[in-house]
This record gives structure tokens, sequence and C-alpha cells, in this order.
């Protein structure tokens, strides 16, 4: 017998799309399809050596236990180090909270600062998952809409016109623009929540992966903003689910309490692996010049192929395309890719709910011979010709 239950309003938020076309290009593999996967803002690199090594031993040694809520105190410390060591700045590593990957310390942020009913005003084209956790916490949300002549960056007069706001959350380098926000913008955007009485929250997850000069941390300009980073992007540790904030003191016992109900702590071998991993600056970088080539590759090629309206990508790993000028809906239009190209892509549709239907999103996160091959396919499928297949020489 099946029992009709009532189910949460909690759970009606909207899918996360390139889970979706994820899941179908498994499927085509599966069925022999040969795919160029450019869907999915995930390194095909693994750990850096000095991570995999530390896990090793560290498994070796003996059990793996529970840590402290906040994280093991060596990690902390160090975290604190790479503040000095990248911006200059000397952060307590009492402030720092070791996270289950960037997402559990956007749950934390959420849940410390905001209460049922507040406003947090986010900025589209931008991460699906902000709104979505927002949606599931009854927190509300005013979208200030980015515009393709400002670099997709919000403006302070858009954030002035969203009314009132208890929260600001910007995100620099962007998913999925890769535009940055400079010193200047920052200035002025902390200085509009701080007006507002808005908690600021930055997302500097890529970090680390800029093409030009480095990106400006919002602690630089605002120490009472909330700054949440991870392991995932710049260091290609995404699986081991391990990230961290930086809060001002007022929030860590708050934090600190969520996390012990949440989370209990962060995993533990992660946080072994993620203290390592800080010490592999060389191996990091060698990685970002990958994506530097697989970026001017894609700059110089999928013009070629149509997409000739792109955003800055100043930094993370993805190329943010206007396809209105070439298909009604980029949902279809992904999935034709797929499906005929052996191309996978991300509709607009997750970062931009209003203007979605225009627009894709290409990552250049894999290889290089990757990105040649998926340029490739792209021209032949626009040109009304393609070999979806590689050739002997690019298997």
């Amino acid at each position: 017998m099946v029992i009709s239950r009532r189910l949460s309003k909690r759970g009606a938020v909207d899918p996360f799309i390139v889970m979706d076309v994820m899941e179908a290009a498994r499927a085509q593999e599966a069925q022999g399809g040969d795919v160029i996967h450019m869907e999915v803002g995930q390194p095909a690199t693994p750990a850096p050596a000095p991570a995999l090594e530390a896990a090793t031993r560290a498994m070796a040694a003996g059990p793996l236990g529970y840590t402290v809520a906040l994280g093991l105190p060596e990690l902390r410390e160090r975290i604190a180090r790479l503040y000095r060591e990248w911006y200059g700045l000397d952060i307590p590593a009492e402030r720092v909270v070791v996270t289950a990957g960037s997402s559990a310390g956007f749950l934390l942020a959420f849940l410390a600062l905001f209460d049922s009913g507040d406003r947090v005003a986010t900025v589209s084209p931008g991460y699906p998952s902000y709104r979505n956790i927002l949606h599931a916490l009854d927190i509300e949300t005013a979208s200030i809409q980015g515009a393709a002549e400002n670099g997709w960056r919000p403006q302070p007069a858009e954030v002035r016109a969203a009314g009132r706001i208890d929260g600001l959350l910007v995100a620099s380098p962007s998913n999925p623009t890769g535009a940055m926000l400079d010193r200047a913008a920052l200035v002025e955007l902390t200085a509009v929540a701080r007006e507002a009485g808005a908690a600021f929250i930055s997302d500097e997850i890529y970090h680390g992966l800029t093409y030009g000069g480095r990106a400006v941390s919002a602690l630089e300009v605002a120490d009472e903003a909330i700054v949440i980073n991870s392991f995932s992007k710049y260091f290609s540790m995404t699986g081991w689910r391990i990230g961290w904030m930086v809060v001002p003191p007022e929030l860590v016992r708050p934090i600190e309490r969520l996390a012990q109900n949440f989370f209990i702590c962060p995993p533990h071998v992660s946080q072994v692996a993620a203290l390592a991993a800080l010490d592999a600056a060389e191996e990091c970088e060698s990685r970002l010049a990958v994506y530097a080539r697989n970026r001017e590759i894609l700059l110089e090629e999928l013009p070629k192929a149509g997409f000739d309206r792109l955003a800055p990508c100043e930094g993370a790993f993805y190329l943010y395309a206007e396809i209105d000028h070439l298909a009604a809906d980029s949902r279809d239009f992904t999935a034709r890719m797929l499906a005929e190209a052996g191309v996978a892509a991300t509709p607009g549709h997750d970062f931009d709910p209003v203007r979605g239907a225009g627009t894709v999103r290409f990552s250049f996160a894999r290889s290089t011979d990757d990105m040649i091959e998926g340029a490739r396919r792209l021209r032949e499928w626009r040109g009304g010709s393609i070999r979806p297949s590689r050739t002997a020489a690019q298997t």
C-alpha cells in the first residue's frame, strides 16, 4: 500500500541542469558514443601529487575519525598563511572555517546570517545553487540582471534599485561568465551593502584561475566580508568536498554550532590532502597554463562556429556565449549539439532563468586535445557536416 505524505516545499527547487546534461552525455557514451565534455566545471586532472601522497600516508597510519567542527587547526593556520601569500592580508586563523566543500560554506553562511523572509541580492547570470539554496531556506532573492555591455558585472545602481536587501552575494571570477570585479568595483559594492545594512558575501572559488591580473579578495577592501573558497577548482579537488570560509569574529561561534549539528566536521582525509595541496603551487600553476591555452583556442575557434558573442572570461574556465541569433532555445540547442556533434555544453537556463534560453556555457577545464577536437566538431556541425568520432591521430 502506498501512503500519501505531504512533501516539504523546500524540495521544490529547480534542477541543476548541468547534472542532467552530464547524465545525457554518460548515456550517450554508454551506447558507444564519443563525447567531448565541455559541460561541467571540473578539472580533468587529479588532486596535486603531494595531496594524494599525504592522503595515502594518513589512511595507512590508522583510523581517520572526526576532527573538530571548524577543521584541523593546522589547516586553518595554513589557509590563513595563504591570505598573506596571495593578498598580503593578516587574517587570524581563528576566522577560518574549513567546510565540506564551498556548498557547505554557502549553507552555513545563509543559515548564520539570514532568517526566513530575509532578502538576498544575487547576480544573474550566476551560479544556480545560490538561489536554490536560498529558496529552500525560505529566503527571498533579488536578482540583479547583469548586462553584456557591462561585462556582466553588477553595477552599484542596479543593487540600489533592487530595494531592501539583507545580503549581497557576488562572485569574482564569475561562473558562468568568467567576469572579475576589480578593487574599485568591490569598494563600491561593499559600500552599497554597508549602506543597506546588508551582509556582503564573496564567492572566490575561482581565485588562482585568472588570465591577466590576479583576482582581488573582498577582504582587501572590507574586513567584514564573508568569503567562501574551495579546493575544487584551482587545486583540482572537486570530489574531495573540501572548502573554507573566512568570516568576521562574531560569526565564528554561530557557524561552529551549525557545523557541529549539520556536518559534525569536514572529511578528515580531505583535510589532510588539502593541507598538502596548499604547498603544490608549481603543479597548480602548470595546470593553469593548460587552461590559458584552452581559452586561447576557444576564443579563436568558437567564433568560426558562429559563437561570436562571448563574455570576457577574465578568470575561471568558462566561455559564456550568447546564441539567440543561432537558436530559439539553448536547452534544445545543446541537446542537438550533444546528439549530433558529440559535444556536451550547458544551456544558460541554469545560470539565468529569465534570459538563459539565449545563452550557452562552454567549459575548457579538460585537456587541450579535447578543446581542439570539440572546436572542430562544432565548426563542422554548424557548417552542416559533422564527423563526431575522433580520428586515429586524436585518440
